[in-house]
């Protein structure tokens, strides 16, 4: 039974669901990152909010979790790239609380530019400031919205029902999208020149980090109004309380910061900065959303192997799983074939699917095949870790798909490719649902995967089956299956034998030693 442990404040409903769903599940909150450390590796999955800090040493410790889930959007808590290596799917809830935060968003800036807590403040101490806080109306006004995903857009929506004008800058909206949602995809030094109001709404990467600085702040319009609703350190804070000091920003509304919680700040104590406590998220419906979302994500990537919003690998919704899961098992295993014939001796990983497979979600099945490649040199290495870790060795992944049929439904075949050699290999799925091989660097042939398996090379010449099976004979090694392919008569040839006990190199150079013979490995396979 997978073991699940929830070790932030998560709705009651969540650990109902994974019980529910046959799961295991301890409720352990306010730990300390040692006390995490010392029980992490009891568990399978590990569900969080933004309070744990899963760091480089608590992923250290954690050599049976499989899964981090995310109730909400942001993951600059957990450390993605060690996760990552470590095999570890890292996953959120993108759309649990977007809602939430986009109205977040449009309620502060309707609080900043109505003065309406300073107001609120003065009243309750008696004083009557009618004239102190003059406002500003939206009506009319150009909002710039920084990153115009799921909660920006949104946000866009609210502000074109309030009459506002929409900019957008974002590099992975399209001119298509930006139509359907209504607003005008600008440059950022146009939407900082433009934007009477500017909201943030992107992650915090290398890219978005200060993304609000001196520099983009003396670009803005005078008198300007600065949200963040979305992560602490896309603003550079001092920049900021200089430019609303100075006048050139008229006010700034934060819900967010560079550490938090935050005890202190510069901004507190300013009359023209409305604080709140990280709230976007914060409604009952956002709370119980992620909570519930969070769950199921985990739970079906537990029990079915469903991969839904992951930050570090392909999706795999649970109607595809069963699909997909003969593919990624013979994709892995031409993998590891081709892996134990090429060992990090090549440039390029080029995955062919043909036929009904190239309908497919095939990002999952692609990455199964790089970690087949990979493992034969790199053994805890899984489809999570595998696209990563090839990238870093600078080798290329590349896919083609067909939509034709020929001997098979569905057909893959993995190449590697270096500038001096090829290696190529195919297979499919039979009736039964396991792999079979059919091709070897062009040459045809059918064989199941043994747990121990011998290949050669040779040209086709009388004698070499008899001489093959003397030589394991002799060393008392069984033959459980005898495959061959070859070109034609006399020309190349493979054979692929099955054992029932691994080959030893006595084996290996007595078959070297046979005129005929090319080339001879020793495979091994993991097959359940």
């Amino acid at each position: 039974m997978p073991k699940v442990l929830i070790s932030d404040k998560l709705s009651p409903k969540a650990e109902k669901i994974f019980l529910d769903r046959g799961i295991d599940v301890d409720v352990i909150t306010g730990l300390d990152r040692d006390d995490l450390i010392k029980i992490i590796d009891q568990y399978d999955g590990l569900a969080i909010r933004s309070s744990t800090k899963v760091t480089e040493k608590v992923l250290q410790a954690s050599d049976n979790l499989k899964v981090i889930g995310r109730a909400g959007i942001g993951v600059d808590n957990v450390d993605i790239p060690f996760a990552t290596s470590k095999g570890i799917a890292v996953m959120n809830t993108p759309f649990g609380n977007a809602i939430t935060t986009a109205e977040h968003a449009i309620s502060m800036t309707m609080s900043l530019v109505r003065n309406i807590p300073q107001a609120n403040q003065s009243t309750h101490l008696g004083s009557w400031e009618k004239s102190k806080y003059m406002g500003t109306e939206i009506t009319g006004k150009t909002i710039g919205i920084i990153g115009c995903g799921n909660i920006g857009s949104i946000v866009a929506d609210r502000a074109l029902g309030l009459k506002m004008k929409v900019i957008a800058y974002d590099p992975f909206l399209t001119e298509e999208k930006a139509l359907e949602i209504k607003v005008k995809k600008v440059e950022l030094d146009e939407l900082l020149n433009l934007s009477d109001i500017i909201t943030l709404h992107v992650p915090l990467t290398d890219q978005t980090a200060n993304i609000i600085n001196s520099k983009s702040l003396n670009d803005c319009r005078d008198g300007v109004f600065i949200i963040n609703c979305a992560r602490g350190g896309l603003i550079n804070e001092k920049d900021l309380k200089d430019s609303l000091d100075s006048g050139k920003v008229a006010g700034a509304a934060v819900d967010v910061y560079e550490v938090e919680p935050a005890k202190e700040s510069i901004f507190f104590g300013m009359e023209n900065v409305i604080c709140t406590p990280h709230l976007g998220a914060s409604t009952l419906e956002a709370q119980e959303n992620v909570a519930l979302q969070v769950a199921d994500q985990m739970s079906d990537f537990l029990l079915t192997g469903a991969v839904s919003n992951a930050i570090n690998m392909p999706s795999i919704s649970a109607s595809e799983a069963p699909i997909l899961k003969p593919f990624v098992k013979v994709s892995e295993q031409l993998g590891l074939f081709a892996g134990q014939l090429m060992p990090l001796n090549f440039d390029e990983i080029a995955i062919d699917y043909v036929g009904d497979v190239s309908d497919y979600n095939c990002a999952p099945i692609t990455s199964a095949a790089v970690a087949g490649v990979l493992s034969s040199t790199l053994p805890d290495i899984n489809m999570v870790s595998a696209p990563t870790i090839a990238r870093d060795k600078g080798i290329a992944i590349t896919e083609t798909k067909k939509d034709e049929h020929s001997a098979y439904e569905s057909y893959i075949r993995i190449n590697l490719v270096s500038k001096k050699e090829k290696f190529s290999i195919g297979g499919t799925i039979f009736s039964d649902g396991q792999p079979r091989i059919v091709q070897i660097n062009g040459i045809n042939l059918e064989a199941g995967l043994m747990p121990n398996m011998l290949y050669v090379t040779n040209k086709d010449v009388p004698g070499l089956i008899g001489s093959l099976g003397n030589i394991l004979g002799d060393e008392k090694i069984n033959i459980a299956s005898f495959n061959l392919g070859r070109t034609g008569p006399l020309k190349d040839a493979i054979a692929l034998i099955g054992v029932d006990k691994a080959v030893n190199e006595n084996v290996i150079k007595e078959v070297e030693k046979l005129d005929s013979v090319v080339q001879v490995k020793s495979l091994n396979f993991n097959i359940i």
